[in-house]
C-alpha cells in the first residue's frame, strides 16, 4: 500500500467518523477513536499503524500542547487560584497517590491478574487522573453552567490537570530507566526541564515579541503561519534534543506567544493544523485497540470502567466538600470530572513508548477510558436527578433558591425578566430604570449577583434554563423576557422552556450574527437582535449623517431596514478575502442580471428559484423596485438573491438557462 493510499484511507475514515459523531451530537474525538479501531490491524486491517503515520500523529499532540500553552493565562489562574491550586492540586496529587499505592498493593496480592511495578503504577496514575476538557466544557457551555458554582470548580480542576501534564511529560520517559540509573534519570530530567523553562521564560518573552514584530511587519500571511510552525516545532525539537519530550517544547512556545499581541491571530492560524493532526493521533490510538482482547477480558474492562469512575467521583466530591462547597455542588463536580481525558491517551501512549505498560493491559485500559468518555454526556444529563437522590438537603437548597427569587419578584408585575446580567444585561437594566419599568435579572455568577444586589440592582442567582427559576421570577406576570448572552444552544433551551410555560410572553434574543436567526424565530423568539447587523446599521447611520443626509431621513432609512426584519442585511456579498469556514451554512448575497428571455412578472422568475429569497430588484435603467409589487422583469434587469452558496449557484444556473 502506497503512502497516498494510506493517507486517503485515514482521511475518508476521519470524515465518516466525525459525520457520525456530529449526527449523534458526540465529540469528534470519539469518532476518531472508533474509526481507528475499525480500519486498524485488529479489525478490517485497511491500514497499518506505520511509523510515518505515528510521527505525523505525534505532531497533533505537539500542537495540542501548543494551544494549551497559548491559553495559559496568569491573571485567570490568579482569579481562580482557590479552585485551580487547592481543588485541582489535591485532586491530581491524591488521585495519583491512591492509584499508585493501590496498583502496587494489588500487584503484590494478585501478580497474575495485575502485574505492575511502581514505575508503571505511577505512569498509569497520571493517565487516569485526567478528565476530558473537550467533552465537559462543551456540555457545560450548552447547559449554561460555566459560571455556576460547580462549573467554576470543574474549570479549575481541568485547568490544573492541563498544567500537571507538563511535569508528567518530563517524568514518564525518565521512569523507563532501569535500576540505579532511574533516580539519576528522574533527577536529570527534572533539572533539565526546570533549567530550560527558566531560560526560555526569562529571556524568551522579549525575543519572541521582537521576532514576531519583525515578521508581522512583512505583512505576509504565509510568512506568519510558517514562522509560527517554525517556532512551535523548533522549540519542540530543542526540548527533545535536551532529552525531554516534544510536547514540553510546544507548551513553552505557546506560553511565550500568549504574552504577545499576536495571540488571537496565532490561535486562528494554528487551529486547522491542531485539529487535523490531533485527529490522526486519536486514530492511531484507536488502531492500538484489539476488540477481540477486549471481549476476552470484558470483566477487566468493566472493572477498569466502574472503579475509576466511582473513585474519581467520590474523591473529588470529598475534596470539594472539605474545601467548603455545598454537598450538591460537590457531588455535581465529582460527577462531571469522573471520566478519562484526552491527555490520558497522550500519557498512556508515552508510557507505552517508554515500555512501562505491559501489552496485555493496554487494550483493557484503552477500552475502559473510551467507554468512560462515551458515558459522560449521559452522566451529566442526569446529574441533577442523581444529586437530588444522593443529597437529601439538595431539594431544600433548591427550594430556598426559588424562594429567594420569588421573594424578589412577588410584588412585581408587567416587569421584564433579564436572563444574564453581564454588560449587555446591566445596560438594559439602566435603561429600564430610566423609564421606571420594573425588572428582575437572573444570573449564574454568584460574585456578580452579590455585588450587583448589594448595589441595589434587582438581580438574583438563578438558572434561566430551568422552568422553576423562571416561574419564581414571575414569568406568568412578566411583560417580556430578554436573553442577553451570546449562546445559541442555550437560548434555544430557554426559549423552549418559556414557550412551554408562557407562550404569550414576548421574548427578545441577542445573537452574535444572523446565523441562527430563523432557527430562533421558529423556536418562539419574538425578535432576534444580531449584533453584527445592528453594528452595520449604526455605521450606516453615522456615515449618512456625516455626508449630509438629513437626520430625519437617516432615522427613517434605518427604521425601514429594521421594519423589513433585516431582509437585505441577512446575507453579505462574498469576496475573495472573506473567510470560507462557514460557506456551506452562512447566507450570502448575489446579484444576477437577466440576459435573455421574454419580459415576465417576478413571480414567473421566482418559480425557477429554490431555497433562495429575492431581497431586491434593480431595473436596467437603475431604478429600484419592491419585490412585493411583482414587477415585470426582462433583459438587463438585476435580481439580488439571498441564500447559501450552493442554492445561489443553482438559482443562477436556472435563471440564466
Amino acid at each position: 500500500m502506497t503512502a497516498l493510499d494510506l493517507t486517503l484511507i485515514y482521511l475518508l475514515a476521519a470524515v465518516l467518523g466525525v459525520v457520525v459523531c456530529r449526527t449523534f451530537k458526540l465529540p469528534p474525538m470519539l469518532g476518531y477513536l472508533a474509526v481507528g479501531v475499525v480500519i486498524g490491524p485488529n479489525a478490517l486491517a485497511l491500514a497499518q499503524n506505520s511509523e510515518g503515520m505515528r510521527h505525523l500523529a505525534e505532531f497533533g499532540v505537539v500542537f495540542l500542547m501548543f494551544v494549551i500553552g497559548l491559553e495559559f493565562n496568569l491573571p485567570k489562574l490568579r482569579a481562580m487560584r482557590r479552585h485551580v491550586f487547592a481543588l485541582g492540586g489535591l485532586q491530581v496529587l491524591l488521585t495519583m497517590g491512591v492509584v499508585t499505592l493501590g496498583s502496587v498493593a494489588l500487584s503484590m496480592v494478585l501478580p497474575q491478574f495485575w502485574p505492575m511495578t511502581w514505575q508503571t503504577a505511577l505512569a498509569l496514575s497520571g493517565a487516569l487522573t485526567m478528565s476530558s476538557t473537550a467533552i465537559v466544557v462543551k456540555l457545560m457551555a450548552e447547559r449554561l453552567e460555566l459560571e455556576s458554582e460547580h462549573g467554576k470548580r470543574v474549570m479549575g480542576v481541568l485547568l490544573f490537570q492541563d498544567l500537571a501534564v507538563v511535569p508528567l511529560l518530563i517524568l514518564i520517559p525518565a521512569l523507563g530507566a532501569q535500576g540505579e540509573s532511574l533516580v539519576n534519570a528522574m533527577g536529570m530530567a527534572l533539572l533539565k526541564g526546570a533549567l530550560l523553562i527558566t531560560v526560555l521564560l526569562v529571556g524568551g518573552q522579549w525575543v519572541m515579541r521582537y521576532w514576531l514584530n519583525v515578521v508581522a511587519r512583512r505583512k505576509s500571511e504565509e510568512l506568519f503561519v510558517l514562522n509560527v510552525l517554525l517556532i512551535t516545532l523548533g522549540l519542540a525539537w530543542m526540548t527533545e534534543m535536551a532529552g525531554l519530550s516534544l510536547e514540553l517544547g510546544a507548551f513553552i512556545a505557546g506560553m511565550l506567544i500568549s504574552e504577545t499581541p499576536y495571540k488571537q491571530q496565532v490561535e486562528g492560524d494554528i487551529r486547522a493544523f491542531h485539529d487535523v493532526l490531533l485527529g490522526l493521533f486519536f486514530i492511531s490510538i484507536g488502531m492500538m485497540l484489539d476488540w477481540r482482547l477486549v471481549l476476552q477480558r470484558w470483566e477487566l474492562v468493566l472493572l477498569l470502567l466502574t472503579v475509576p469512575l466511582l473513585f474519581k467521583a467520590a474523591l473529588i466530591t470529598l475534596i470539594s466538600r472539605g474545601l467548603g462547597a455545598a454537598m450538591g455542588v460537590s457531588v455535581r463536580t465529582g460527577l462531571y470530572l469522573a471520566q478519562a481525558g484526552e491527555f490520558g491517551f497522550v500519557l498512556l501512549a508515552l508510557a507505552q513508548k517508554s515500555h512501562l505498560i505491559e501489552p496485555e493491559l493496554i487494550n483493557p485500559i484503552l477500552a475502559s477510558m473510551v467507554l468512560s468518555m462515551m458515558a459522560t454526556p449521559f452522566i451529566i444529563e442526569h446529574a441533577n436527578s442523581l444529586v437530588m437522590k444522593l443529597v437529601a438537603s439538595e431539594w431544600l437548597q433548591q427550594s430556598l433558591q426559588m424562594t429567594s427569587i420569588a421573594r424578589k419578584a412577588i410584588n412585581t408585575k408587567q416587569h421584564v425578566i433579564i436572563c444574564g446580567f453581564g454588560r449587555c444585561g446591566q445596560n438594559l437594566a439602566r435603561m429600564l430604570d430610566l423609564e421606571h419599568i420594573p425588572y428582575i435579572a437572573l444570573d449564574l455568577d454568584p460574585d456578580r449577583v452579590a455585588q450587583a444586589s448589594a448595589a441595589g440592582e434587582s438581580v438574583v442567582f438563578g438558572d434561566a434554563a430551568r422552568a422553576q427559576a423562571l416561574m419564581a421570577a414571575g414569568l406568568s406576570r412578566a411583560s417580556a423576557v430578554v436573553l442577553t448572552y451570546l449562546d445559541g444552544p442555550g437560548a434555544l433551551k430557554v426559549l423552549h422552556t418559556i414557550r412551554e410555560q408562557a407562550p404569550h410572553i414576548p421574548v427578545i434574543v441577542r445573537t452574535q450574527d444572523d446565523h441562527d436567526l430563523e432557527k430562533l424565530q421558529r423556536a418562539g423568539a419574538t425578535e432576534v437582535v444580531p449584533e453584527a447587523i445592528e453594528g452595520s446599521l449604526m455605521l450606516a447611520s453615522h456615515a449618512l449623517a456625516l455626508v449630509g443626509v438629513p437626520m430625519r431621513r437617516v432615522i427613517r432609512i434605518v427604521q425601514e431596514q429594521r421594519d423589513a426584519r433585516y431582509n437585505l442585511l441577512r446575507g453579505y456579498f462574498h469576496g475573495a478575502d472573506d473567510s470560507t469556514s462557514d460557506d456551506g451554512e452562512q447566507e450570502h448575497l448575489r446579484s444576477i442580471t437577466l440576459s435573455e428571455g421574454l419580459d415576465a412578472p417576478l413571480s414567473v422568475w421566482r418559480a425557477k428559484l429554490r431555497d433562495v429569497r429575492v431581497v431586491q430588484v434593480r431595473q436596467s435603467n437603475g431604478s429600484l423596485l419592491r419585490p412585493d409589487d411583482n414587477p415585470v422583469l426582462g433583459n438587463g434587469d438585476t435580481l439580488v438573491l439571498s441564500g447559501t452558496p450552493q442554492a445561489l449557484a443553482l438559482a443562477e444556473e436556472q435563471l440564466l438557462r
